[in-house]
């Protein structure tokens, strides 16, 4: 049975009865619950009609355009994938493992993409990227993650608002927007710290900065490793010849991965300024090694003659000169003076200092 939200019914004209669900097109769903995110049946408007478990198990290709948005680590979301959904065993298999790289791959029932964005969940890294896994077919999307992506919540709350997709190809296209759009701040918030490391380089600050250095480098290893294949799966998606597949869909498409290459070269731009950041920090820390190198090898140099007096004039046998001369003490330290003040001249003579 289905719930009828908004103006959304069956193409067969039945009106769907109210009692099943009474959850606002507006309010966001629980996530997690009983493995299903969201699901919706899209109207080709821009709107739609959120759906649970029965409505799905209802629906047929004729009724519309549906979306199902799952959580793969959940029982009875692995349960109606490999039993109810009739989707391939190897798609199955790349909806639910636990490790995957964006791609894009097409297969005779159906499109794969595996797109990647920023993670905004309190507590996490940026560059920890969260992944989502689609499956496009004529008339079923089918996508599954694991842990929460705000820009699925970004096409539920325009669906509810009636300015969501209208087709599969407007619906990647909404979902690149929305995952490009919220790595922007990422890479500016990264850009900006390059530039104040070098800004602390400058100013002779070195302190924390080899650990700074590192975690803004690491930051953007994490961002590059995903961004690059995303990119291309971008590239490729855009080429395919798809009947659903609009010259819209495809500009956006097309658009997003030009902003994803602009942000690859950013993240290169980066990546070049701390490794100029991290040499420059080690070529300062070298020379301040080396001076202290230095000094030590001139008071060295200049105690080591001293040194061998005292330890000439320290040795506890008989024949010692000035054993009862009470001024052999200050005879001692006049020609410790002397020796000193000739080691320092002959330094000075030889312009190590």
């Amino acid at each position: 049975m289905l719930t009828e939200i908004g103006r959304v019914g069956w193409p067969d004209g039945k009106r769907m009865p109210d009692e099943m669900n009474d959850t606002p097109a507006t309010q966001a769903p629980s996530d997690n619950e009983n493995g299903l995110v969201t699901a919706w049946l899209l109207d080709g408007q821009g709107g739609g009609q959120r759906l649970g478990w029965e409505d799905i198990a209802d629906w047929r290709p004729d009724h519309g355009l549906i979306w199902i948005h799952l959580d793969y680590s959940h029982p009875n979301s692995l349960r109606w994938l490999d039993e109810e959904s009739g989707i391939d065993r190897i798609v199955r298999r790349v909806l639910t493992s636990d490790e995957s790289r964006p791609r894009c791959e097409l297969f005779e029932s159906g499109l794969l993409t595996i797109l990647r964005g920023v993670n905004l969940n309190p507590g996490a890294d940026p560059e920890d990227m969260v992944s989502v896994r689609i499956w496009l077919e004529e008339r079923r999307i089918i996508s599954c993650r694991h842990r929460r992506l705000a820009s699925i919540a970004d096409l539920q709350e325009r669906l509810s608002k009636g300015t969501g997709p209208r087709s599969q190809g407007s619906f990647l296209a909404q979902l690149g927007e929305n995952l490009v759009k919220r790595m922007d701040d990422v890479i500016e918030s990264l850009e900006d710290a390059a530039l104040a490391l070098e800004e602390r380089l400058t100013d002779h600050e070195s302190g924390s900065l080899r650990s700074e250095i590192s975690d803004t480098r690491r930051i953007v290893i994490h961002l590059r490793r995903y961004l690059a294949p995303q990119r291309d799966a971008l590239k490729r998606l855009q080429a395919l010849e798809l009947d659903w597949l609009s010259s819209d869909a495809r500009s956006r498409l097309n658009e997003i991965a030009d902003q994803t290459q602009r942000y690859l070269e950013g993240l290169d731009a980066i990546r070049d300024q701390t490794q100029v950041a991290q040499e420059e920090l080690t070529q300062k820390l070298t020379e301040q090694t080396e001076r202290r190198m230095y000094v030590l090898a001139i008071i060295t140099s200049v105690f080591l003659p001293l040194g061998f007096l005292t330890g000439l004039l320290g040795i506890n046998v008989g024949g010692m000169p000035g054993i009862d001369n009470p001024i052999a003490f200050w005879v001692v330290c006049l020609l410790a003076l002397v020796v000193g003040g000739i080691s320092l001249w002959l330094l000075r003579l030889m312009r190590w200092f």
